[in-house]
Parts: structure tokens; sequence; C-alpha cells
């Protein structure tokens, strides 16, 4: 009776483990094994994630006319329920397609920056432009789930990289 009790109590755990979609290839000019979550669509934008032994690198598509980032573009991140925040600069080149990347350096452990993705709830992204303007995405409960998702299965298959 115990055995079955405990067999019911962990499905959720099996179910949620099969949404982990993530791509596996090799990179062509290092020949190292790279990890992708795809796409994930979030309100006005998309965000991919790519990890690799190297790093994790978010890739946001902003969508609509004239979002120019360059290097000196910052990416704020609100946590929901308290006063944690990430502060981050723009690592990608420098455009006017709305597209912003930001890198966490990877190593056998998960970096910080990455694991507080995976157990808190991101309320807001607030992008600061090349022309100082702010772009704000807030997330939908599900969207923030879903965001903890990616994350959490990239982080969980990059560790592997080091085994």
């Amino acid at each position: 009776m115990k055995l079955s009790l405990l067999l019911i109590a962990l499905i959720p755990f099996a179910v949620s483990a099969q949404d982990c979609v993530i791509k596996k290839e090799t990179d062509q000019f290092t020949r190292e094994p790279k990890l992708s979550t795809g796409f994930v669509q979030l309100k006005l934008s998309a965000l991919s994630i790519e990890a690799n032994k190297k790093e994790f690198d978010f890739f946001f598509v902003i969508d609509g006319a004239n979002k120019c980032f360059d290097d000196n573009s910052t990416l704020l991140i609100l946590f929901e329920g308290n006063k944690q925040r990430n502060n981050l600069r723009n690592t990608g080149s420098m455009n006017c397609e709305g597209l912003f990347h930001f890198t966490v350096k990877s190593g056998p452990e998960t970096p910080v920056a990455v694991k507080r993705l995976t157990t808190q709830k991101v309320t807001q992204f607030t992008f600061v432009g090349s022309n100082k303007k702010e772009i704000i995405i807030s997330l939908t409960p599900a969207q923030q789930e879903q965001l903890m998702s990616a994350v959490s299965c990239i982080a969980a298959e990059a560790k592997k990289l080091y085994q």
C-alpha cells in the first residue's frame, strides 16, 4: 500500500520530465556538443537558450520595428515575490532587428544566475536599447512556468556535458 502511494505521488514528476525537449547537436566550428531549447514564445518576443561546456547563451528576439541594441544595452530581470533582480548587458552584436543576447559562463556546477531562473519565477524583462528607450515584457503565469521549465531542462542536460 505504501509503495503504491509513493508511485502515485511520483507521477507528476514523471509527467513533467517528459515535457523536456532539448535539441542536441555538434557545433560546426568546435565539434563540441551543443544543446538548445528551441524558441520559447513569450509576450511580444521569443527566447532560445543554448548551452555548451563554456556558457549558456540566452537569445531574445523582440517583435516590432526599431528595437535597436548595442554593447551598452541592458536587460533587467525582475523576479516574483521579492526585490531580487538581475541586471545583464547585451553580449550580441549591434542590431536594429530586436536581437538581444546575454551569456552566463558555465562549468560543472550550474551557475547561480541560471539556478535562480530555475527556482524563481520571472515576472518581467525590461530591455533598455541603444536609444535608452525601455521595452517591457511582462510574463503570464503560464509563460513563467514555461520559462522555468525550459531553463531547468537545459541546466540539467548541460551538467551531463561534463560527465
